[in-house]
């Protein structure tokens, strides 16, 4: 028997051929056990980080939460001291941030202000102009009243003034009566005095159209329609500060709303699927959703709001489309409908 590994020896050969066996063996055996070794690292790892992630996310629910009764518990009659040291401290802040803001438009500002510089020495100089000084102070002032009623109506979230119902509903039932009875709308411009007082000369007989009566109404109308888009916006500037600064507002709507998105899909009954078909509309179609949405009497159009500024809408994109749609074709749809209301009274 050979004593040394020979090529030309039939027992070195097989004895060559174990070995390499063996070793072949022995390297998939250790890569084998590498591999397991690796897979098993990364699953203590992955649990790992599982568990830190859900570690993580506890922590932050509970900061937030404790953070959330803070907030709740600042109140002037139970911390007046605290109250009242971040009231000031947040109007410092504010009016620094409004200041800078001012600042880089100095240029607006200054002729912001050389403009009611000049109306208010002419509103305090007499002359030939003061008739049209007192004629648009006049006009300022009614704009001014029907815009404050409209947003009485739309602001808080659903919960303002009925002021359609309670003044520009009546208004246009005053406005139509007197035309029918007059027999024309040339009585005295608004503000009217507590009476409608019809024109010396009569009317012509069935000149009293429909088109006649929204001319009449139509400044009202639309102011009261712009007061009620401006009412619109307290609900899209909170969703659009909530989602910018990651933070949770103390808003029931908003966390109403916030829990419709995460069950959606499970939603059965009619309100939730009005409330996520009118969120689909604005998100999915923008400008002509929300246009949509603003020019028929619709009770969820706080949601709309919501749903804008959840999603970061351009301001002008949702203003501009709440404008257009409560201001002038909600408008209409109104005037028109509180005309034919008193038109179908005996006697009109």
């Amino acid at each position: 028997m050979c004593q040394n590994i020979d090529l030309d020896c039939p027992n070195s050969l097989s004895v060559y051929g174990s070995m390499l066996k063996t070793n072949t063996v022995l390297d998939l055996a250790v890569s084998e056990m590498a591999v397991n070794g690796a897979n098993c690292e990364h699953q203590k790892r992955g649990s790992k980080d599982k568990q830190n992630g859900h570690f993580a996310d506890t922590l932050v629910s509970e900061r937030r939460q404790k953070d959330r009764e803070k907030r709740l518990s600042l109140v002037l009659w139970k911390r007046p001291i605290v109250t009242l040291q971040f009231f000031l401290l947040e109007s410092l802040i504010i009016i620094k941030e409004w200041t800078l803001k001012l600042w880089r438009r100095r240029g607006m500002v200054f002729l912001f202000l050389g403009l009611c510089s000049l109306f208010s020495l002419a509103y305090s100089t007499d002359g030939a102009h003061q008739m049209y000084v007192q004629y648009l102070e006049k006009r300022f002032l009614w704009c001014a009243y029907w815009v404050g009623l409209g947003i009485l109506s739309s602001v808080g979230l659903g919960t303002g003034l009925h002021t359609f119902l309670l003044y520009l509903g009546p208004h246009i039932a005053s406005v139509t009566l007197a035309a029918y009875e007059c027999g024309s709308t040339d009585f005295p411009e608004p503000p009217y005095p507590d009476q409608i007082i019809c024109p010396d000369g009569g009317g012509v007989e069935g000149s009293i159209s429909l088109w006649s009566i929204v001319s009449k109404v139509r400044l009202e109308a639309c102011m009261w329609g712009a007061g009620t888009a401006i009412g619109e916006l307290p609900p899209y500037f909170m969703a659009r500060a909530a989602r910018l600064s990651g933070a949770d507002p103390d808003d029931e709507d908003y966390e109403e709303f916030e829990e419709m998105l995460e069950q959606a899909e499970s939603a059965q009954d009619f309100v939730t699927r009005a409330k996520i078909g009118v969120q689909n509309m604005v998100q999915k179609v923008g400008f002509f959703g929300i246009l949509a949405c603003a020019s028929i009497p619709n009770p969820l159009f706080d949601l709309a709001g919501i749903t804008c500024g959840h999603f970061l809408v351009p301001f002008w994109t949702f203003f501009g489309a709440t404008l257009i749609g409560k201001a002038i074709i909600k408008m209409h749809i109104q005037t028109f409908k509180a005309h034919a209301t008193i038109s179908s009274l005996p006697g009109c």
